[in-house]
């Protein structure tokens, strides 16, 4: 949950950062995608695309940008490790399709 909402924070702090006067975080639709993969990533609703969105949109940033490489670095990071972990119990995926459970067999 926390890690959720870290990211999706950050991620529409970056768009609203990157439509001022003077941008310096790269293209508009770039930012975009991210903060629209952020939003959903703050609701919990496609959890493992939206962190594999944040996770392009973020390296993308990084080598676009190599002198402000370090935000979008850790954002990048931050979606994939989201994307493969899944979005947890309090979440709109956990909601409409039920929170996955794996089972280890019995030997």
């Amino acid at each position: 949950m926390a890690q959720r909402l870290l990211l999706g924070i950050a991620e529409v702090y970056c768009f609203f950062v990157c439509v001022t006067p003077t941008p310096v975080c790269g293209t508009v639709v770039q930012q975009s995608i991210a903060a629209l993969a952020g939003i959903l990533v703050l609701a919990g609703l496609w959890t493992p695309v939206a962190g594999i969105l944040v996770a392009i949109m973020g390296a993308w940033t990084a080598l676009l940008l190599p002198a402000n490489a370090a935000l979008p670095a850790v954002l990048a990071v931050l979606g994939a490790s989201l994307a493969m972990i899944g979005p947890g119990a309090w979440s709109l995926d956990a909601w409409l399709f039920g929170r996955k459970h794996i089972e280890p067999p019995d030997f």
